[in-house]
């Protein structure tokens, strides 16, 4: 077994443990957290198995803008459930 599969199987064993965590997790931000994860992991999958166009893709949208979205809505709706308290 060589080095390549080695990382490759270590990349896999992050991909499924931060989406596990992802979708275990019970705080919001945690999760979103864990979702970038999970996309920055997919991003050097994509790289490992030369496809550097899918892997910028992947780290541009998946990692970054989305995870970006999702944490500027979080914080937009709990001060919004704050004010009505």
């Amino acid at each position: 077994m060589n080095e390549m599969h080695i990382l490759n199987y270590l990349v896999l064993a992050g991909i499924v443990i931060s989406a596990g965590c992802a979708a275990t997790f019970k705080n919001s931000l945690s999760s979103v957290i864990a979702l970038g994860g999970t996309g920055a992991f997919m991003s050097l999958e994509f790289i490992l198995l030369q496809a550097p166009d899918v892997a910028i893709a992947e780290a541009s949208v998946g990692a970054v803008l989305t995870t970006a979205i999702f944490i500027v809505a979080i914080f937009k709706t709990v001060d919004k459930e704050e004010e009505g308290k």
